[in-house]
């Protein structure tokens, strides 16, 4: 095997390995100092104090718009026995304060008379006077060393009088892509061809670190060609992050590679997803810190943000930029693997007076679970998960106050939520509505956990033929509150032409035919068992029915990639991926909410999409929706 597992490190141990590993291969410790003018020095970090050279304000100042006076003239004055002063001088903010004058009065308590200035109030000295020094005195330590300097600092040295900066250099990153699969991007891709989408991911979060970053050219899966780039790339940088190859397959080369090019530290970390990355040095001239990146695009991004963002930051003398954090609920029960840290992408929203965090999907190749998550939070290796409730910590990815004016829906997928997000977050970029996908019945148990403010369903009830009503009657009472969002079309997803001749649900039983079914608790698994139920079919006797997605999409996906001949889902999905559609059932698809939520603020702005006549037709132009009831309260 090339590329052996030296051990599942865990992440605190495989930091002090990788550091031990970088002191003894003679990695700088830090990279080098520059000198830069004050207004270039923003994101850099100091590399020496700053000292201020002179006094900010450097003379006695006006902090008023008004006049300067004797203080000692001014006593007596009141209300009832104005006093008149004669001897003053009329000054602006920023104005050095006459000589002679010790006390300025703002021009708002001046009335001005011919005899001279009638003040009501007695001002004691230096009232509204900036002193010497009062901002910054001349010797004063301005900064310390290693701090990551923000436009006030500029601002701040420049009123100093220190219009140059020690400053440590950007650290040179060095990317370089790996794969015979991998192609540029903006490359027509051909079956089992891949987009270098990692590169673009890995330089951007470089540079958002303040970095110099360069992507070399795609290396393929050549041992010697990749050790050759590696060392060319170590030459000139200060970190080289190898993409792909660091796991146990047939051509996973990068710790074989490390190995020779220098020092393997550690392959194999005990977090997840990033479990297979390596950490070593690249020999040379200096050493050069190497990060053996996995290929899978939500590992790799997790990976910079574990080990490279803090080693980027100790090479700057900075300390490492930590993002706020919050507590939060969770939504469902969370499992998780013992011995590992795992890295869980979240969404967030504020219900009631808890922030709820949802799960997103948790594949290390799902890289939309990182544009859509909210937050990050970790289950220590000692801990088998969570149960739905449980208040976890969690890293915030968005503000707080972007997070309060989220409406939080979790039940069955509908393309017309994501829908109505865009066209929400178009009209008040303020607000997000965040839905999660757990199936109909999941969304209504969320609802009476207090855990979401929207529970989307399409429940049918097989013993009275309703949708979704007996359902909230069972789990919420009286508290609930049903709003119609849209009819919708259900039917069998076939490939373009239905070259199975698929008809109807009876089909699904002839030979040869493959199913994906839908999640438990989905209303679409609903109807399908309701449909067998009908028809005295055993679901046992449908190839595939066990196999499982969480989406209509999902479900799509797998019949156009043919993993499946045909599964349950709306119009909608079948037109996304160009399928055709065997129509079976039409069925309601409705908002859930307590009661008291229809007057809620946060929903407002939801109710009056729902009535826009434009937001109507843009949703029937989807394909397989009425919107003859959208937006009706029907409980």
């Amino acid at each position: 095997m090339n590329s052996p597992f030296i051990s599942d490190v865990p992440a605190a141990q495989a930091h002090d390995a990788w550091r031990e590993a970088r002191a003894a291969a003679g990695c700088p410790a830090r990279v080098g100092t520059i000198r830069v003018p004050v207004g270039e020095a923003v994101g850099r970090v100091t590399a020496e104090p700053v000292w201020a050279r002179r006094s900010s304000p450097a003379f006695d100042s006006s902090g008023m718009d008004g006049i300067a006076v004797r203080a000692a003239d001014t006593v007596g004055a009141s209300e009832t026995t104005p006093v008149v002063v004669t001897d003053f001088e009329v000054v602006d903010t920023g104005d050095p304060l006459p000589p002679g004058y010790d006390s300025v009065v703002m021009r708002e308590h001046v009335h001005h008379t011919p005899g001279g200035a009638e003040l009501r109030t007695a001002v004691p000295p230096y009232q509204h006077v900036r002193s010497i020094g009062e901002d910054i005195s001349a010797a004063e330590l301005l900064l310390p060393e290693g701090h990551r300097l923000r436009p006030v600092d500029a601002a701040a040295s420049a009123a100093a009088g220190v219009l140059e900066l020690s400053v440590r250099r950007a650290p040179i990153v060095v990317i370089i892509p790996t794969g015979d699969e991998i192609r540029p991007i903006g490359t027509e891709l051909r079956p089992g061809e891949i987009a270098d989408t990692n590169s673009v991911m890995l330089a951007a979060q470089a540079r958002e670190a303040g970095c110099d970053v360069r992507v070399t050219a795609i290396v393929a899966d050549d041992p010697a060609a990749i050790a050759a780039a590696v060392r060319t790339a170590a030459a000139e940088a200060d970190l080289v992050m190898l993409i792909a190859g660091s796991s146990a397959g047939r051509d996973d080369y990068t710790a074989r590679v490390v190995a020779e090019a220098g020092t393997v530290a550690v392959h194999g970390v005990a977090v997840r997803p990033g479990h297979p990355v390596v950490l070593g040095t690249v020999a040379g001239e200096k050493g050069t810190p190497i990060l053996g990146v996995p290929g899978y695009p939500v590992s790799a991004a997790l990976t910079f943000d574990i080990f490279a963002a803090p080693l980027l930051a100790e090479l700057e003398g900075a300390a490492p930029r930590e993002r706020p954090s919050t507590t939060a609920r969770l939504a469902r029960k969370l499992p998780s693997v013992v011995g590992m840290d795992d890295w869980v992408r979240v969404r967030l929203g504020r219900v009631q007076d808890h922030v709820v965090a949802t799960p997103l999907p948790r594949g290390a190749g799902v890289l939309t679970s990182l544009v859509r998550a909210d937050g990050l939070l970790v289950v220590p290796a000692g801990v088998e998960g969570h149960h739905a409730g449980t208040e976890v910590r969690v890293e915030l990815l968005r503000g707080l106050a972007e997070i309060d004016r989220t409406i939080v829906a979790i039940g069955s997928h509908d393309l017309v939520l994501d829908l109505a997000a865009s066209a929400l977050r178009a009209t008040d970029p303020l607000v997000t509505l965040a839905s999660s996908n757990v199936g109909s019945l999941g969304g209504l148990v969320a609802l009476r956990d207090g855990l979401c403010h929207l529970a989307g369903s399409h429940l049918l009830d097989p013993a009275t033929g309703e949708y979704t009503l007996p359902y909230v009657e069972r789990l919420l009472g009286d508290d609930a509150a049903v709003i119609r969002l849209v009819h919708r079309d259900q039917g069998l997803l076939v490939a373009p032409g239905n070259p199975l001749g698929l008809k109807d649900i009876d089909d699904l039983t002839r030979p040869g035919v493959r199913y994906v079914n839908r999640q438990r608790g989905a209303g679409t698994r609903a109807l399908l068992d309701h449909e067998l139920a009908r028809r005295d079919i055993d679901p046992a006797a449908i190839p595939g029915y066990a196999r499982e997605e969480h989406t209509h999409l999902a479900v799509a996906a797998a019949v156009s990639a043919g993993r499946a001949d045909t599964g349950l889902g709306i119009l909608a999905a079948a037109r996304a991926f160009g399928l055709d559609f065997v129509p079976v059932a039409q069925e309601p698809y409705d908002l859930v909410l307590r009661a008291a939520d229809v007057s809620h603020d946060l929903l407002a702005p939801l109710w009056t999409l729902l009535a826009d006549p434009a937001f109507r037709t843009r949703v029937e132009e989807l394909g397989g929706y009425s919107c003859t009831q959208t937006g009706e309260r029907i409980r």
